[in-house]
């Protein structure tokens, strides 16, 4: 069955399936271009996320605007999303079984986007979609592709705030994915 944005957003505001919903200001479905080549997911929403009811507005939010930037991107480009629609408490990681909740709409939103490259933001999001065996530290800036689509771990921008050493590295992930854009003719 095709399902539209509209439907799709009415979905994730009256959803229910796991304790995340409770005592939440807003549900954070993601936003950026709907045909995007270029998606970005990452674990879930913050504090300021939950407030405003968009993914990646706060510091991290930022920063990965300028790494957007930084190959040539804007965020009206791309497509960013999470793992999770709701804001963990204390910005914990997601629990498997409120991943797992969210999962269908995340697999929808992929479906509805069809990018070419996904850049999976930090372990988390690396772990739920790669699968348990995903090592950020190990596996970062490795190419994965599953049906078509190339998947890039890196970093979360909030790491990278956290730790400045770890930019480098990203940086030579952005640099991997912009390569990557050019050979599959993404915004030459």
């Amino acid at each position: 069955m095709e399902i539209s944005w509209d439907l799709m957003h009415e979905q994730i505001a009256a959803c229910e399936k796991c304790e995340l919903c409770r005592n939440i200001h807003n549900k954070v479905p993601g936003q950026g271009n709907p045909e995007a080549d270029l998606m970005f997911i990452g674990e879930g929403p913050g504090a300021d996320e939950d407030l405003q009811g968009l993914a990646f507005v706060g510091r991290a939010g930022q920063l990965l605007t300028k790494m957007i930037a930084a190959i040539g991107m804007t965020r009206e480009e791309v497509f960013i999303c999470n793992i999770v629609k709701c804001r963990p408490p204390q910005n914990r990681a997601p629990f498997p079984e409120e991943a797992a909740a969210c999962m269908p709409y995340l697999r929808c939103q992929v479906g509805m986007v069809k990018p070419k490259i996904i850049v999976l933001l930090g372990a988390t999001a690396a772990r739920y979609i790669l699968g348990d065996h995903i090592r950020i530290t190990r596996d970062r800036g490795i190419w994965v592709e599953k049906k078509g689509v190339f998947f890039m771990p890196t970093y979360h921008p909030a790491a990278l705030l956290r730790d400045e050493s770890k930019k480098r590295d990203a940086w030579h992930d952005l640099q991997a994915v912009q390569q990557k854009m050019k050979e599959l003719g993404i915004k030459e």
